[in-house]
């Protein structure tokens, strides 16, 4: 399981799971594109882009990792279908997306997801595997 909804009142709350710290974060994109919208064509995906998020810890690292992705998806119209972490280091990422264009026609909206907030943020290694508790705003 990559991840699962929690309750939280009136926003929408995730955990996320990954064997690995990049793992997690790989996790976390899938599962924010998996909340966004429903796809009811074929995978069309274009060529790969890359971004570099950092952060000040693991924690502000998920935040601005989902809010870059989530500026893909609301700024630019870009439906993330994949992320690959290539690089990542103390408190800094880069990866490889692979996105296609939001058709109306084809792409279906699952949740309005507004903002990636602080509330509660958790990101932590549990035994071999990590976690991450994340908060959206609806």
């Amino acid at each position: 399981m990559k991840y699962k909804t929690i309750d939280h009142t009136a926003d929408l709350g995730i955990e996320v799971f990954g064997s690995s710290l990049k793992d997690l974060f790989e996790n976390a994109a899938w599962a924010l594109s998996d909340l966004l919208t429903v796809d009811t064509g074929n995978l069309r995906p274009l060529p790969e882009t890359s971004i570099t998020v950092s952060g000040q810890d693991w924690p502000d690292l998920m935040v601005n990792w989902l809010r870059e992705l989530l500026y893909l998806f609301t700024g630019k119209d870009m439906i993330i279908k994949s992320a690959k972490i290539v690089s990542l280091a103390e408190y800094a990422l880069t990866a490889n997306i692979r996105y296609e264009p939001f058709l109306p026609t084809r792409h279906i909206i699952k949740n309005d997801i507004k903002a990636v907030t602080y509330h509660q943020i958790m990101v932590e290694q549990a035994g071999e595997k990590w976690k991450a508790k994340i908060i959206f705003d609806v």
